[in-house]
């Protein structure tokens, strides 16, 4: 149906603002405006005005005044769906938003699928398949660094490393081709070192995108982040500093968080995605012993574990138990309760385990800051650093990566054997194909659809 019918949504969130758009896209476009729209300037007329201008006038159903507004109208092909397109800019009401929507279909365009004005950018060409991924991962982006490398996708720098390489597996492939068919002008003498080199240059670049991943997914989707400590030491205090509110239940009575707890905060441009735990002692209380068990299986998922010490108390069994499960694992000791008369203190906690340690009050938030300074370093610095580099964060294209290598590596197989060289182009040509998926250079309907099927609606 791409090219052959127009599309329609709304574009900007379902709630009440000041602005509402409804986007229509398609050959049609103008033509529908013209029914619907009424400029202040009765000679305008969406068909008749240039590339990139706008009126202004009113959005009549019949005689019928529904609304003022703006239209902006772009014409093929330099728009984002490479096809015309009228944007109606209303005042952002829900109720007149629909209406005007329902008069746009009912004037001969169709309510747009999910992503499809984005899949007609693709279809037509202005984009890749990885940059289309891009447009949602920059929406949904959680923080600075999710938006910022979404922006570098969307700018095709993805797609200018796997087009490299994709040139440089075909043209090994063209040689081998060209040789075979045509022995006498091209000679296969020492082809196989020459492509061991490439190949070998190949593999290092697809893993230094591959190295990317981990870091990547974490600093995009966040950190997972667990709150672990005894009972009453001051956890879910310290959940509500973070989150600004009383999100848990603080009493002085222990165990009284008996599940886990989760919420999605932001520190300065760092997302944590924070899981408050029960505390963790020797129970009989069958509830509680539960809670005492996924609050243990979530440190085993953490990638940041946030240990919270009652400092006005000394270490016992139960705090042996926690730093035995979490040693070896990326740890900031929290000596809570810096308000009160203190008995442990950095060099008692340094005795048992190697970790960043911050004193603080989770009631009062004094120290809040060095914690806050501290996790900005370990985001910025360090293992979690980012840089001007390339990140892959989408588990998709890490999949296709490593079948990518996979094929590689059985072509360097091949050559350590001694095999035929049409068995070289066999395996070349796979990686060619994954990598093509990545940007969608390869024919996959299904795999396109799927993707686009997660995008949000008017997008």
């Amino acid at each position: 149906m791409f090219k052959e019918d127009t599309i329609a949504a709304i574009t900007t969130g379902m709630s009440n603002a000041g602005v509402g758009i409804i986007r229509i896209s398609g050959d049609k476009s103008c033509e529908i405006t013209d029914k619907i729209f009424r400029a202040a300037n009765k000679n305008k007329k969406a068909s008749n005005m240039k590339s990139y201008t706008a009126a202004f006038g009113g959005i009549y159903d019949g005689n019928n005044l529904l609304d003022e507004a703006i239209v902006l109208v772009m014409k093929a092909p330099h728009t984002y769906t490479c096809e015309d397109v009228c944007e109606l800019q209303c005042h952002g009401g829900i109720v007149v938003l629909r209406k005007i929507l329902e008069l746009v279909i009912r004037n001969g365009a169709r309510a747009a699928e999910p992503g499809e004005f984005t899949k007609r950018a693709f279809l037509g060409g202005r984009i890749d398949l990885s940059q289309a991924e891009s447009v949602m991962d920059l929406i949904n982006a959680k923080n600075e660094f999710a938006a910022r490398t979404s922006v570098e996708q969307l700018q095709g720098k993805l797609r200018d490393k796997i087009i490299d390489m994709r040139e440089k597996i075909l043209y090994n492939v063209a040689f081998i081709e060209s040789a075979l068919d045509d022995p006498e002008h091209y000679s296969l003498d020492g082809f196989p070192q020459k492509l061991d080199n490439d190949v070998d240059n190949l593999v290092d670049s697809v893993d230094n995108l591959l190295t990317t991943f981990d870091d990547g997914r974490v600093l995009s989707e966040g950190i997972n982040t667990v709150i672990i400590g005894k009972p009453n030491a001051g956890k879910s205090s310290l959940l509500n500093m973070f989150v600004g509110e009383e999100r848990a239940i603080v009493t002085d009575m222990a165990g009284t968080t008996r599940d886990t707890l989760s919420e999605v905060i932001n520190i300065r441009g760092i997302t944590l995605n924070i899981v408050d735990t029960a505390g963790i002692r020797y129970t009989e209380d069958v509830v509680e012993k539960i809670g005492v068990d996924k609050a243990l299986e979530s440190v085993d998922k953490a990638d940041l574990i946030l240990y919270v010490v009652d400092s006005s108390t000394k270490l016992d069994e139960n705090d042996q138990r926690i730093i035995d499960r979490i040693k070896n694992r990326n740890v900031v000791v929290i000596l809570n309760k810096s308000d009160l008369n203190t008995v442990i203190d950095k060099k008692t906690i340094q005795k048992y385990i190697e970790a960043e340690i911050i004193q603080l009050s989770a009631l009062t938030g004094d120290g809040s800051e060095e914690l806050y300074d501290l996790l900005n370093n370990m985001f910025f610095e360090g293992h979690l650093s980012y840089n001007d580099q390339l990140y892959i964060t989408n588990t998709r294209h890490k999949n296709e990566l490593m079948c990518t290598k996979n094929a590689l590596m059985k072509v360097k197989e091949s050559i350590d054997m001694g095999m035929e060289e049409d068995f070289f182009s066999i395996d070349l040509m796979d990686a060619y194909e994954h990598l093509g998926l990545i940007i969608g250079e390869t024919a996959r309907d299904d795999l396109a659809d799927k993707i686009f099927r997660e995008f949000c609606m008017g997008k």
